[in-house]
């Protein structure tokens, strides 16, 4: 039942962002989710050590419920400073992964965040990905793209788009500059 109302509150906000962009329709119908629980065993030897790599999500977005009693997420900000996200009881966090600065042809930006370990306590997270089609190649929607906004990336499958990821070993959005048109 969790992971149903998880999946529907993505789809409404990924909705809610297309709407917002001034597109009169788009479906995310078919695009798969992917639904995980981490737990961080941290301990006195791991504070201020890195639970989770710098690294930005490789869908469209996250919705994350975080531990209320421990914290640790990390976002990057414009300058390149990590600032921390303090943890707000009976709140989701959203952000937006690679998948939606593709589709938004940049004008969303995906996030790179990490998990430091900031004191000696078990830590767990739910989250809930909204990845990318399944059967149709992430692209830019024709309303995007103008001649004040070329298509920046090449239209791509996602599954192959998370094996580039991991092949290329680059797992905070510089895959995608494999993917750019200029490339």
């Amino acid at each position: 039942m969790y992971a149903e109302a998880v999946h529907n509150l993505a789809m409404d906000i990924a909705c809610k962002l297309v709407k917002g962009m001034g597109l009169t329709s788009f479906s995310f119908e078919g695009w798969p989710c992917q639904f995980r629980m981490n737990k961080y065993n941290f301990t006195l030897e791991t504070v201020d050590s890195s639970g989770v790599q710098i690294h930005t999500d490789s869908g469209f977005l996250t919705i994350l419920q975080e531990d209320e009693n421990v914290g640790g997420l990390e976002v990057m900000d414009k300058s390149g400073k990590f600032v921390a996200v303090e943890p707000l009881p009976e709140t989701f966090l959203v952000n937006l992964g690679d998948i939606a600065k593709v589709w938004s042809n940049g004008r969303l930006c995906n996030v790179k965040h990490r998990v430091v370990c900031k004191e000696a306590r078990t830590r767990m997270s739910i989250a809930s990905f909204l990845l990318g089609p399944k059967e149709a190649k992430v692209e830019a929607p024709v309303q995007l793209v103008d001649s004040s906004h070329s298509r920046l990336y090449v239209p791509f499958f996602y599954g192959d788009y998370r094996k580039l990821r991991i092949l290329k070993k680059l797992h905070a959005g510089e895959a995608l500059d494999l993917l750019h048109t200029n490339s």
